[in-house]
């Protein structure tokens, strides 16, 4: 096998793997997720990128792994592995940050998916490939690549404004832009052969992102799934944790008051000890 396509497999393989693992043990799952309370107030920068790893389930997992490799060979054999990383780490880490500054203030707020890394190559590659088009399965036509990607983020737009659903949209439309200006850095000559595409993409983001920074109020719409979620702002979760956490010490400490030390599960004795650690 060529250098061409092994950085592209490796990644595939590391999802899957780390899926796997966070699908079959919860505590790996929640240790690894992106969540801006960890992020924000314990200083668990690593979720950041760790949460581009994870997926809820294999549908999500398939999903995104197969856009990945429809549009990274391209990608990756003009740029070289090296650029090709660039653009993926740097999405996938864009638009994890996206996120959390969107919602700095709800300390639940958690997600996880390759999304925001798999837009940045795949807007990578509407700008750099100026004919490209892209088909879908069972259906025999196929849609210029510049009107996918203007869909693409009108449909981000939509979801984050509206909340309709918990789909990370904003990782997906941070992660995409990100990884359309560095295509733009590394192939400058994209802006004369593909301006109208990437201008197409491009400028609906940035003004979203304009509007949102300087108004974010723009950003609470209610509605009936925005209604049945409570938001916990990052010290009201900070908190909460902490009353939880003292309660399941007080009844640890009531169990060994009662039944002895030799009474406690490994998990009881593993919380009572990175309590001692703490205090």
């Amino acid at each position: 096998m060529s250098s061409t396509g092994i950085i592209t497999l490796a990644i595939i393989i590391a999802n899957v793997l780390v899926s796997y693992q966070g699908l079959n043990n919860h505590s790996f799952f929640a240790r690894y997720s992106f969540e801006v309370e960890r992020v924000l107030v314990h200083k668990e920068y690593k979720r950041i990128i760790t949460g581009g790893f994870l997926h809820v389930n294999w549908m999500h997992l398939i999903f995104n792994m197969l856009s990945l490799y429809f549009f990274s060979g391209s990608v990756e054999l003009i740029l070289g592995p090296i650029y090709y990383l660039l653009i993926y780490f740097a999405s996938l880490i864009g638009g994890n940050l996206f996120s959390l500054f969107l919602h700095r203030h709800e300390g639940s707020y958690s997600s996880v998916g390759a999304s925001g890394a798999v837009t940045g190559i795949m807007f990578a590659a509407i700008a750099i490939f100026p004919g490209m088009s892209i088909g879908f399965f069972l259906i025999p036509i196929a849609i210029p690549g510049w009107i996918y990607g203007l869909v693409y983020v009108l449909y981000s737009i939509y979801g984050i404004r509206s909340r309709r659903d918990n789909i990370g949209h904003d990782a997906h439309l941070g992660g995409g832009l990100i990884g359309l200006l560095i295509a733009i850095l590394l192939v400058p000559s994209s802006l004369v052969t593909n301006y109208f595409p990437i201008l197409a993409i491009a400028v609906p983001s940035l003004i979203f992102i304009f509007i949102i920074v300087r108004r974010p109020q723009f950003l609470l719409i209610q509605n009936q799934f925005y209604k049945t979620q409570y938001k916990y702002s990052i010290d009201q979760r900070y908190n909460l944790s902490k009353l939880e956490k003292q309660k399941e010490v007080d009844r640890i400490l009531e169990k060994i008051h009662r039944k002895g030390m030799a009474s406690l599960s490994k998990k009881e004795k593993e919380t009572l000890e990175e309590y001692s650690k703490k205090t």
